[in-house]
């Protein structure tokens, strides 16, 4: 792995580290029912609505991300559903990955076979 990625996977596995186990956490209290308080907030037009927008947008990049990067094949929508909906928790795992496979060329990470 190269020297310029390693801030880089220190940074993704804090945050799936961190993700996961507040994830958990708040899955134990509150249940693992997220969506309907996810939409409710939109809903309601204030600022945690907001929020939820834009990062429903954020996450929804980042699958159209996935797909492009894999070149639209059959297991890139797979993936991309995966980060659409579970973000950080999926979606920094998977690029700690990339940066392994890739021995850490962010530019081979980030477009993938077309460099």
């Amino acid at each position: 792995m190269k020297n310029k990625s390693h801030l880089f996977v220190i940074l993704l596995g804090f945050q799936s580290l961190l993700l996961i186990l507040y994830t958990t956490v708040v899955g134990y209290h509150e249940g693992f029912n997220l969506f309907p308080v996810f939409i409710k907030n939109i809903l309601t037009l204030d600022w945690n609505g907001q929020f939820n927008l834009d990062f429903s947008c954020y996450l929804i990049l980042s699958g159209v991300w996935v797909v492009w990067r894999n070149q639209y094949k059959l297991s890139s929508w797979l993936i991309a559903s995966l980060a659409s909906v579970l973000g950080i928790v999926f979606f920094a795992p998977y690029l700690l990955w990339l940066v392994t496979k890739e021995s850490g060329n962010i530019t081979k990470v980030l477009v993938g076979d077309r460099v």
